[in-house]
């Protein structure tokens, strides 16, 4: 059985984990407000070289979520 509360006190309540989290947050609303939330809905932003601290636009694309998440990484 999974520990949810280890994992997040392990993993996601860590200073570098918070800060990509917040730069993917980012990339959404900013893709958003070029694109429009119909064009995001039900998708997923993807950086472009894998790095979720550049958000240039250049760099971002809207990915079908099972192509997103299905690509060898």
């Amino acid at each position: 059985m999974r520990n949810y509360r280890k994992e997040y006190d392990n993993y996601h309540s860590r200073s570098e984990q918070i800060e990509r989290r917040s730069s993917r947050n980012k990339a959404r609303r900013k893709v958003v407000k070029y694109n429009g939330k119909a064009s995001v809905a039900g998708k997923d932003v993807d950086h472009k070289d894998r790095n979720p601290m550049n958000n240039s636009r250049k760099n971002l694309r809207i990915q079908y979520k099972s192509k997103n998440r299905s690509n060898n990484k």
